[in-house]
């Protein structure tokens, strides 16, 4: 399976500095958690959960911005609002679907996903890209891979870090690890549960990887449950 082994200057400095780490889920509808059985299911609330209890005595917080239905353009124009606001290390940004599937146009993607990382690198924040999915049904979404490539191109030729969300999932199904049912629900796009748990749980393994081995100094003020 592909390794997730990001490099997240600013969270690193973050716990270092101040025992806090800030995460900004940016997102459509797999941020908001459709598909999962409940709110505490959702990827986000999943992490969170994983973060505190792999990190202990800090201060974590991951933030849910996801907005079913939206465009990456719709979630550029929100950035300043819903993430720089927020003043996080990371923003994991789940993108690119909600685009293939209106078939906006790869050139204008480019452009906004080079403007989005922009965007977070001039605030210090580091920027983590979530690739698109591995779907059972592939065939139906025929101009998902032509959208995928520039996903992994752009990462890759702006210095952010790539989630492989793709190479994960068709891990899972190609090993029997899970049936196709227990990830993905029955609209053949979002996961359920045990998919988002899995996904959360790979994210923190690259985040608490990237942090590395940092004693962190005890903070007075409890840390808020997730937006």
């Amino acid at each position: 399976m592909q390794p997730f082994l990001p490099v997240l200057p600013a969270a690193r400095k973050a716990m270092q500095e101040t025992g806090r780490l800030t995460v900004v889920a940016l997102g459509s509808s797999t941020t908001a958690g459709s598909g999962a059985s409940a709110e505490d299911r959702s990827y986000p609330f999943v992490l969170q959960t994983e973060l505190r209890r792999r990190l202990p005595g800090a201060e974590v917080r991951v933030l849910n911005k996801g907005v079913g239905g939206q465009s990456a353009y719709d979630m550029l124009l929100r950035m300043d609002t819903d993430v720089i606001e927020e003043k996080p290390s990371i923003v994991i940004w789940q993108t690119v679907v909600n685009d293939a599937i209106r078939d906006i146009g790869t050139e204008r993607l480019t452009k906004i996903l080079r403007k989005g990382i922009a965007k977070a690198r001039a605030a210090g924040i580091d920027m983590i890209l979530m690739d698109l999915p591995w779907l059972p049904r592939e065939e139906r979404y025929p101009q998902l891979d032509d959208y995928r490539a520039v996903l992994v191109k752009t990462a890759e030729q702006q210095g952010a870090a790539l989630f492989p969300r793709y190479a994960m999932m068709k891990g899972w199904s190609r090993s029997k690890q899970f049936t196709e049912e227990e990830l993905v629900g029955m609209d053949g796009l979002h996961l359920v549960d045990a998919g988002y748990r899995c996904l959360a749980s790979r994210i923190a393994d690259g985040i608490v990887a990237a942090v590395g081995d940092i004693r962190i100094r005890t903070v007075s003020k409890k840390a808020e449950t997730v937006d």
